[in-house]
Order: structure tokens, then sequence, then C-alpha cells
């Protein structure tokens, strides 16, 4: 197949758009499967929802490849997921295809995760085409989701279609640069039968056909010049220009229903049409001995090979790595270099992918989406034919939100939860694992409370691991608030030599709240206590700081300064002052009106306009602070700092406050003082906690 005639691409939108049902559609009229499934329904599912969990929830959680060919054309699609907490599975997509469908919804238009998809492809400079799907539902109105695509997205998009009726009677499109009237017969929408433009469409096709123009002449000097002598555009022109307008940023909008199978044949055709091959797309990669060079990537196959693992997928048969290919051949069973970690692997095995299923093929050229069986490497690794030949930039990934504890209910499945921990952290970018150091709990985190319920699902399912998922854990700190002066002795007489330790001082509070803000000062003189006693006191206080007298949290922010003291000639030793200082820690601090501390977050919420007020009174009823608001395009952007106590089930909340349309970040800000009404039920609860553990 040569290279002008192969297309990449990825099918995006918000949740409950219609992607995979368009998906199952192309493949369908394709020649690719031979009998439609529905998303949801008695069948078996859509072919490109394998997995059982996304079968069962109607949603799509991981992204599936397979290729089709179509009027001469081999097109590699990607179906993406739609929920927000997936983003990395739509990030990983779109950083290597060429062109995208933006499916929209005739009713819902531009929603959140529309929103959030435009600006993945803009990151990626993705050209696109949109398609607004479900012309038959009630209340259908793609005029409506063109000017929301202007305003909210900032598209250039103009129709190529416009609808035969509408709602319940959608029965077909016009062409606007065919002038025709296109409808869809036979079982399934099979048959795309051409006839004349029904008489009563005549005026608004010729009136929309101007504006089509009008938007490509944007990109034209010469349709520009025909227009202005009112002289006829020829066809050829039209479509040679509207493919430079996509190329440069333009969104043509097609329509249609795929679950009525009709309009997918046009938007099939606008693919192989105007979306970009390997041939167009400009590619760079850095050059490993010089940050700052750039080298360009060619999609020629007799060029060295390389080429990016975008997606990793453990499997029972071991680690499948997708793999875009931007320059060059790879053979099977020939030698790459993992440019990150300077590792020759062996390809043994290249497959082809259609949804789970699995084609071997022998070699892969430049322009090729394949995956390779058996190696090593992680999201976003480069291979290359030599070391340090070429890296290519890695996508975004964003940081994780909400953490959770999990422990497998059985012991013995510990090692279990383990290895599917282990597999979903290097298939995930946005899924994290680590152990509290404190609780000794392990801790996932992820982009939110649906990714995480979808992990915990999949290990139940595919591991056979039952777990006890834990509320959230906040990490308090204990510290001093005013000063004490101490003075302890420690005396023990049992039959040969005792223990004895006298220490005076004072134990005060720092304005610190770091991890090892402690300090400790030695004021002793003329020998009261010997030098060698003094290490073993600061020691005997520096292990106190572990777990504070008040619920055992990690004491922070405290100095100790020793005056005085005395020793006995036999029974003074190391131990004895040691214990001493810890004695003295668990006595005298409880008298320095300790306080317990607790983590804020710097939380910056972007929703729009319309919702600030609900927001901000939301977010001043979890103790929250404000610290400013902006408002951005009808985009109001708030920061305050939240007790992170009071963050869990945020994303949550406030997808429900914003209709979808919110979104937030956070990071830790500082330590601070928790109110003293808090104080008490957090004790309480460690009390009861410790007791519970006994």
């Amino acid at each position: 197949m040569k290279l002008e005639k192969v297309r990449n691409i990825g099918i995006s939108a918000h949740i409950d758009s219609g992607k995979t049902t368009l998906s199952e559609r192309i493949l369908f009229y394709t020649g690719r499967i031979h009998k439609i499934e529905e998303v949801r329904g008695d069948g078996d599912g859509a072919t490109m929802d394998h997995m059982e969990l996304e079968q069962e929830r109607g949603i799509t959680i991981t992204s599936a490849a397979t290729s089709v060919e179509y009027k001469d054309h081999a097109i590699n699609l990607i179906d993406t997921p739609g929920h927000v907490d997936f983003t990395v599975e739509v990030e990983r997509s779109l950083r290597v295809l060429d062109g995208a469908v933006l499916v929209l919804c005739a009713v819902g238009g531009v929603q959140s995760q529309s929103i959030t998809v435009d600006r993945q492809m803009k990151r990626y400079s993705v050209p696109r085409l949109a398609f607004i799907n479900k012309m038959d539902r009630t209340g259908s109105n793609p005029r409506r989701v063109v000017e929301q695509l202007r305003e909210k997205l900032g598209a250039d998009a103009f129709l190529m279609q416009i609808p035969i009726g509408i709602e319940d009677n959608f029965r077909g499109v016009v062409d606007l640069i065919e002038m025709v009237a296109y409808t869809f017969e036979g079982d399934q929408g099979e048959k795309v039968v051409t006839s004349d433009i029904p008489d009563d469409l005549k005026d608004e096709a010729e009136e929309q056909r101007m504006h089509m123009l009008d938007s490509l002449s944007n990109y034209s000097d010469e349709v520009m010049e025909l227009l202005l002598s009112e002289e006829e555009v020829p066809k050829d022109m039209i479509y040679r220009v509207t493919r430079d307008a996509v190329l440069n940023g333009a969104t043509p909008v097609y329509m249609g229903t795929a679950f009525k199978n009709k309009g997918v044949q046009p938007l099939l055709d606008a693919v192989t049409q105007y979306l970009p091959s390997p041939l167009d797309r400009e590619v760079k990669g850095r050059d490993p001995s010089d940050e700052e060079k750039r080298i360009d990537l060619k999609p020629d196959p007799e060029a060295p090979f390389v080429g990016m693992a975008f997606k990793i997928v453990d499997d029972p048969f071991g680690q499948l790595t997708f793999m875009r290919i931007y320059q060059g051949t790879i053979e099977k069973g020939g030698t790459y270099v993992n440019q990150r970690t300077g590792r020759k692997e062996r390809f043994s095995r290249i497959v082809r992918m259609h949804s789970d299923k699995r084609e071997e093929i022998d070699k892969a050229t430049a322009g090729d989406i394949i995956a390779v069986m058996g190696i090593d490497s992680a999201s976003g690794d480069t291979y290359s034919i030599e070391r340090d030949f070429c890296t290519l930039e890695s996508m975004f990934v964003p940081e994780p939100v909400i953490k959770i504890a999990v422990t497998p209910t059985s012991r013995s499945d510990g090692d279990k939860m383990g290895k599917a921990l282990q597999r979903f952290r290097k298939e995930d970018p946005t899924f994290r694992v680590e152990t509290d150091e404190e609780t000794n709990e392990i801790l996932i985190s992820g982009m939110g409370e649906l990714h995480l319920e979808v992990y915990i699902e999949r290990i139940r399912r595919e591991y056979g691991v039952e777990i006890e998922v834990g509320a959230p854990k906040v990490s308090y700190r204990e510290s001093p608030t005013k000063i004490v002066e101490f003075n302890y002795k420690h005396k023990k007489q049992t039959g040969g030599s005792g223990q004895y330790a006298h220490i005076v001082g004072k134990l005060s509070p720092i304005e610190s709240d770091s991890e090892d803000s402690f300090e400790f000062e030695d004021h002793v003189v003329g020998g009261r206590i010997p030098k060698q006693y003094i290490p073993a006191i600061q020691k005997g206080f520096v292990d106190s700081l572990g777990k504070g007298p008040v619920a055992e949290y990690p004491v922070v922010g405290t100095r100790i300064d020793l005056d005085d003291g005395s020793y006995h000639e036999v029974d003074s030793s190391e131990k004895a002052f040691y214990t001493a200082a810890q004695g003295c820690f668990r006595e005298y601090f409880k008298q320095a009106s300790p306080k317990l501390l607790e983590p804020i977050m710097n939380v910056e919420i972007e929703c729009p306009e319309d919702f600030q007020g609900t927001v901000v009174g939301d977010v001043i009823r979890r103790r929250g602070v404000m610290t400013s608001t902006d408002v951005v395009d009808g985009n109001s952007i708030i920061q305050a700092e939240i007790p992170l106590a009071e963050t869990f089930g945020y994303a949550t909340d406030l997808r429900s406050m914003t209709q979808g349309q919110g979104s937030f970040s956070m990071e830790l800000a500082k330590y601070s003082q928790v109110p003293s009404n808090i104080q008490e039920e957090i004790i309480a609860a460690k009390k009861e906690m410790l007791a519970a553990a006994k």
C-alpha cells in the first residue's frame, strides 16, 4: 500500500456521543466485520469494547486499535474513551495519530469532554473532521452544534452537508460540493443512493454552499477571486482546497446517525479525501547528544528505523507494546534499541491488531501502527536502529488527584495484588502506587474516583483478588505551642550498677513544619554533664519525634535547649541519658499545649462563570480560603487553599455542581493548625483505631 493511501485516525468525543457505535459501523462498511453489535444490548457488545467491564458499563475504558481498508485506502483506527478519568488513553492515542474525527452529539453539542479532547488535539496539532452524530434524536440541531464549535472551541467549523429531514424523519444528507442527495437503504444502510436534492431544500443548500465556499476562501486566493467575480468554483478545486484547509486547522462538519446506519460512508470518503497521510505530517525527533537539535523524520521505509511505544498492555501471553513507526522498517526477529534504557531488544513477533484479536505480520514500515510482543518497554519510549540515535518528545501526563488505601482481604492474595498493581502502573502513567511509611498501607492514586474504581474492579476480576478499599487517609503532624521548662531525673536502682541521668532545660516551638524541623542546642558548662553523654541525649529526643504523645503522629517544629543537669560517677551511662531524654519528652511535650497540624492543599478550580457562586460557596463550606478568582473567556479560575481532609470525593462533587464542566488540580501548600473541635474528633478517632488494632 502506498503511503499516500494510509490514514492513521482516532475517534474521540465526550462520553456517550456514540464513538464506539460509529467505529462499529466503520468496521462493518469496510468489510472488517459481518454483523453489527451494539454497545448496549443483548448481543456480544461492540467489537472495539472488548473488555468485559466495558461491555457491562457500556463505556470505553482503553483505546482499541484496528485496521480496515476502504476504497483502496488503508485506515488504522483507534477508538478512544470519552471519560475524563481515562484522559491518558486519548492523550497517547492523539500523540501518534495523523488525523482525528471529533464526534459530537446533535443534541448535547460541545460538552465538557469535547473541550478537553479539543485541547488535546491542539496540543499535538492533529487535523480533524467533525461528525455530528445522533441526528435522529429529538431536539437535534446541527446548526447550533456548528455555532458551539466556533464559539466554545474557537474552531473554524463549517457544514459540508445539510440534513434531509430531522429527528425521526432524518433520511439522509445533501452533499454541498456535489450538490446531490444521499440516502441510505438496505437493512444496514449499506446502499448509498444518490438522487437530486429535494425541491424544498434547494434554496437552503445553495445558501449553505456559499457559506462553505466563503469559509474555504480564507485558505485559497483562487477561491476568493472566483467568488468575488461571481464565477463558478470547480469541484476539483473545492476538494483540493478543503484538504489544504483541514491540514491548516479548519474543521469541516459532517452529520448522520451511526445507530440508524446513516451518514457513515460519506464520512469515510471525507477521511480518505481530506485527512493527512503520514507524508503530510511533519515529525521531529530530538538528538540525544544535543537537546536543542531537531531531527526531521521522514516516512521513508528505507531510512533508519524510529518508532514510538505509545501504549502498553500486559496480557496472559506477555507484554504487548503498541508502536507507531515514523521512519524506516522493522522486521520480525530484528534487534532494535530502546533509546531510554540503551538496551537492545529482539522483536520476535509483530502483529497487526484488530481490537483484541491479532494477525501476525513479518514486517512493518513507516506510517504503520502495529504491536510488538514480548519486549520490555514503558509508555512513551522511543525505539531506533542504534543507541542515542533519536528520541521523540514524550506525551503530556497529568498529575493524579486522588489517593485511596487498598488491602487484600486475605494475606495470601498480597502477591497477586502486587503483581496487578505493578502491571497497571506500567500500562497507565497516570496510575501511581506507593506505600505510606507512617501507616504502612498501600496507596493508589489516579485521575478520579471512576479511574480507581475500574482498576479495583479489574484486580477483582482479572486476578481474583478481593480488596478492601479504605477511606483516603490524611497524614497529620503534632507541634508544641508554648515554651515549657523541664527538669527530669531518671533513676533506677536494681542490684548491681544502677542507672542515673538528670537533665534540665526548655522545650519551645519553632516556626517550621518541614519533616525534619527539630533543633537541639547544648548550653551545659563546667562538665555538669560529661560531653560523651550529650549525643545520647540528642538521639533520645530525636527518636521520640516519630510518634507524638497526642495521637501518635510525627512531631515537627520543636526546639530543645539543654541548660544543665547532673550525673553519677558509677550509675550514669549513655543508655541512662538516652532513656532520660525519651521520658522527659513524653512527660513535658504534653504540657506545651500541643496542637495538630493538617496538610493544606493549593487547589486551582476551573469552571464556567455561571457556576462560580456555587463553587465558591462549596469551597468555604469545606473550610477553604479563597486566594484569588479570575475570569478568562467566560471561564472562572478559582485559587483556594483547602484542607486535604475536606477534598475527598471532590472530583465527583465538582462535576455534579458544574454539570460536568469543572476541573481542578491540587498540590500540597503547607501544614496548618487544625481547629480545636476537629482536633478532638481526630484524636478520638485515632484512639479508637489504635484500640481496635491491639
